[in-house]
């Protein structure tokens, strides 16, 4: 008898974990459903504090879903994506990357949805005493993106743009001036914020968002605009997710929050 009520109470134990099981399968979403896997945003690590925001007003205005932002340079981003990461939505500082992931059929269908510009930030003791553009040329630590970065590609047009103003050997003067190249713009920034360089030149927006740094802006005549791609990645996991995402972003109340963040709508 001692046998056989042991039998019992491990067959009732085994059939109440069985009910549990079919009743958390139930509740839980289906790899179709929202909710299932959360929508993968590889974005320039411009965009974080502006997709940050993004991500808490599309989660709260799309019940079930949720977004797993990553950031970095474009071209690094590029290149996890060429690699298999899995990403399913893809936002680039410049067109040139969405360009090559679209050539290799692997970036779907991209749109501009935001413009940017450069700017200069110093150290808030400024000790090179850069008061203004022009200048730069005093800074003897100077620090910029890597011409693969879209910062550091848009910097080096917005140079030759200058000479002009500042003479024609202003890029080669300030070359010599120039003591980190850095991978993102963030980083770029953060080379001021630590003390470690007299200048960089980031985006607006960075600037904008700086903590412990003054920004110097840059004359509209030799300025650039840097224009944002967002495009869904083939094959994502979240597809309708993506396109969801995408049109968030475009979208009137997407793009206001970019707006208090300093970018501008691109037309």
């Amino acid at each position: 008898m001692l046998h056989s009520t042991r039998v019992s109470s491990t067959g009732r134990i085994a059939w109440l974990c069985l009910g549990l099981a079919v009743l958390a399968a139930s509740c839980s979403p289906g790899v179709g459903q929202p909710g299932h896997e959360p929508i993968r945003v590889f974005a320039a690590s411009s965009l974080t504090e502006g997709f940050a925001e993004l991500a808490q007003a599309f989660e709260a205005t799309h019940p079930g879903n949720k977004v797993a932002l990553q950031f970095a340079g474009s071209q690094s981003l590029r290149l996890q994506i060429e690699q298999g990461a899995p990403a399913d939505v893809f936002a680039s500082a410049n067109e040139a990357h969405v360009r090559e992931l679209v050539r290799a059929g692997t970036v779907v269908a991209p749109s501009a949805f935001a413009t940017n510009r450069l700017a200069i930030v110093v150290p808030t003791d400024n000790p090179a005493a850069v008061k203004t553009f022009d200048d730069l040329p005093s800074a003897k630590r100077i620090v910029v993106g890597t011409e693969q970065v879209p910062v550091g590609a848009y910097t080096r047009t917005m140079l030759r743009n200058a000479e002009a103003r500042l003479g024609p050997d202003l890029s080669a003067v300030l070359s010599r001036h120039i003591v980190s190249e850095e991978p993102n713009a963030r980083l770029v920034r953060a080379k001021v914020e630590l003390g470690e360089a007299d200048a960089a030149i980031v985006y607006e927006t960075d600037a904008r968002s700086a903590m412990h740094a003054r920004t110097i802006d840059i004359p509209a005549d030799v300025n650039v605009d840097a224009t944002y791609f967002i495009g869904a990645v083939a094959g994502a996991e979240r597809r309708e997710g993506a396109e969801a995402w995408i049109r968030f972003v475009q979208s009137d109340q997407g793009q206001q929050i970019l707006r208090q963040h300093g970018f501008r709508r691109s037309e």
